[in-house]
């Protein structure tokens, strides 16, 4: 099973922001640069995880991105449940759609092993995706040659597998 790229943006993102320290909140043009994806993905990627709870926005002075508690701790696998809907793996309702549909056993095989690849991550966290040797190379990205200010943000520690934080 393919992840979409939105999915993908989406756990970079999230990865990206597990690793920052407090106070550390970068914009969401800053996370885009620093993991390799257009601004314009990862708007909507980020629009989306804070629709799901997973980041909060902040606009203006002091604004930023920050993961939440439950972007940090929740289930990897529900996450991706949402992420990409749990719709059929083949397309057999598609137009035309497909002659063997009624009696075709494939689209049951295919959609317990869609559900077996989601339970093998719903026991991981994205804290759990940033620890070591992760969470370090993920501080030392920074922004990609569109970053013309010369600022970029990389100071922050790596919290420990399953840490909530100053909040938790």
């Amino acid at each position: 099973m393919r992840l979409t790229k939105s999915t993908d943006i989406a756990l970079r993102i999230a990865m990206r922001l597990a690793v920052l320290g407090e106070g550390d909140n970068p914009t969401t043009r800053e996370v885009a640069e620093s993991v390799g994806v257009p601004y314009t993905h990862a708007a909507k990627v980020v629009s989306r995880l804070q629709h799901l709870g997973v980041v909060e926005a902040r606009r203006g002075r002091g604004g930023g991105l920050t993961l939440t508690f439950a972007g940090r701790t929740g289930s990897l696998g529900l996450l991706l449940r949402e992420l990409e809907g749990v719709g059929d793996v083949v397309g057999c309702e598609d137009d035309p759609p497909c002659p063997l549909r009624a009696a075709c056993r494939l689209r049951g095989a295919l959609r317990g092993a869609q559900e077996a690849f989601f339970a093998a991550l719903d026991h991981l966290s994205i804290a759990d995706l940033v620890a070591s040797p992760t969470g370090p190379v993920l501080l030392s990205l920074t922004a990609g040659p569109a970053d013309t200010a010369g600022a970029t943000r990389t100071s922050g520690t790596v919290r420990p597998t399953g840490s909530a934080g100053p909040t938790g």
